[in-house]
């Protein structure tokens, strides 16, 4: 069940990934995440009231208010790198994060068998391989870099902050309400903030409203993929939960060649078959 959850994660996350970075090339990255977390916040809300989950209120939810916090600059430095491009930077660097919650999960205790050490190897190193790595120098590359190194560190923080946020269903729910709830009044006063500083927060036609459709699915889409990582980090290993999570570059990858008809490169192509192997590693160590 850990490899379940965690690998519909990584499909999640791959999808809304793929969907804000198109979005950031049409409005600012800022709205992008503004709004696509308020959005996932008023859905969440909704759902807290229907399972009754205000009844599991503790001091677990710091855990999720301070993911709130950290995971909107994460985003908006995602984003930012994603509309800079290229993906090949952006994509397979931002597995980085994984790095965290490992650390986190064998300080807690956890030692990995043989056999899925080497599938945490394998499995990363094809994510970074199916990005296809780009390294080389132009100005807007380093930019791009440095902007998901900020991004990567702000993710692992958040996937450590997450896992620790709650102990059941009816908790896990609340939690992201929490962490989206803060997220969404952190983007609104960013967005605000920026407006009264003569940035334009919209563009000069205000918000395509034929976007809203796609807004909507990259804010439910990247809190439930919170929520299937949670779930995956509480039912096993955090370590493997991570790993497994962690292969959504080889879904934004996958959806560039199908819906942009961006060519898969032969580095892209074994990286996506190691990250498979690495996959098989986990699930069956």
């Amino acid at each position: 069940m850990t490899a379940l959850f965690a690998l519909a994660t990584s499909l999640l996350w791959g999808l809304a990934d793929f969907g804000g970075g198109l979005l950031t090339r049409r409005m600012p990255a800022l709205t992008v995440v503004a709004v696509s977390q308020t959005i996932a916040a008023v859905a969440l809300g909704a759902l807290v009231v229907a399972t009754g989950g205000w009844s599991e209120a503790g001091p677990r939810l710091w855990f999720a208010f301070a993911a709130g916090l950290i995971g909107p600059l994460a985003l908006l430095c995602f984003y930012q790198a994603l509309a800079l491009g290229p993906m090949g930077v952006v994509s397979p660097l931002a597995t980085l994060s994984v790095g965290i919650p490992i650390g986190v999960g064998l300080f807690l205790g956890e030692r990995p068998g043989p056999m899925q050490a080497a599938g945490i190897v394998v499995a990363v190193a094809g994510v970074v391989l199916a990005g296809g790595p780009e390294l080389r120098g132009a100005p807007v590359q380093r930019r791009a870099l440095l902007l998901t190194l900020c991004a990567a560190l702000g993710f692992g923080t958040v996937f450590a902050l997450i896992a620790e946020a709650s102990t059941t269903v009816e908790g896990l729910f609340l939690a992201l309400f929490v962490q989206r709830i803060t997220s969404a009044v952190l983007g609104g006063a960013t967005l605000y903030a920026a407006g009264r500083r003569g940035t334009a927060p919209l563009p000069r036609q205000g918000l395509p409203w034929q976007t809203l459709p796609a807004l909507t699915l990259v804010g439910l889409a990247d809190v439930a993929a919170n929520g299937t990582y949670a779930t995956a980090a509480r039912l096993g290993p955090v370590t493997v939960a991570a790993v497994l999570a962690s292969l959504y570059p080889v879904v934004t990858a996958l959806a560039a060649r199908g819906v942009l008809r961006e060519r898969l490169r032969a580095v892209q192509a074994a990286g996506a078959g190691l990250a498979l192997v690495g996959t098989v590693l986990l699930a069956t160590g």
